[in-house]
C-alpha cells in the first residue's frame, strides 16, 4: 500500500515539474506573454513569422527569440533591456533587413511614431 503512495507522489510531482517547465518556456514567447504587440502571422516546422507593432513609448516584457532575420516595415527606433541589466538602443529604417541571433530582451519603443517591423524566427539546429 504504501509503495502505491509513494508511486503515485513520484507521478504526481514529476507531472507538477513537467508542468512547471512547460509554463516556464512559454513564458518566454512574446507572443504569450506580449500578444500586444507580437501576433504569428505564419508558421510551419522550419520558420515562424511574428509581426511586432509598438505605439511610441510602449514597452513589452523580457522574453527571447530564437535566431532570424528581421525585417524592418517602419523606421524605428528601440532601447533593449538584458538580462544582466545592460542596455543597448538601436535605430533602424524602414526596408532594412537584419540578422538577430538568439536571444532574451525586454525591448522599449523609443520612437515618436508606431514602428512595425518581422521577424522569420528560425526553428531547429539554429
Amino acid at each position: 500500500m504504501n509503495n502505491r503512495i509513494y508511486a503515485a507522489a513520484g507521478t504526481l510531482l514529476a507531472l507538477m515539474a513537467l508542468a512547471f517547465v512547460a509554463n516556464t518556456a512559454q513564458a518566454q514567447d512574446p507572443t504569450v506573454v506580449d500578444s500586444t504587440h507580437y501576433t504569428v502571422e505564419f508558421e510551419n516546422d522550419q520558420v515562424r513569422i511574428v509581426r511586432i507593432r509598438y505605439g511610441p513609448g510602449e514597452k513589452s516584457v523580457m522574453h527571447e527569440h530564437p535566431a532570424g532575420v528581421v525585417v524592418n516595415l517602419t523606421d524605428g527606433s528601440v532601447k533593449f533591456t538584458f538580462p544582466d541589466s545592460t542596455t543597448v538602443e538601436q535605430s533602424s529604417k524602414a526596408g532594412e533587413v537584419v540578422w538577430a541571433p538568439a536571444g532574451k530582451h525586454l525591448p522599449e519603443s523609443t520612437h515618436n511614431e508606431p514602428f512595425e517591423v518581422i521577424i522569420i524566427e528560425l526553428k531547429g539546429g539554429q
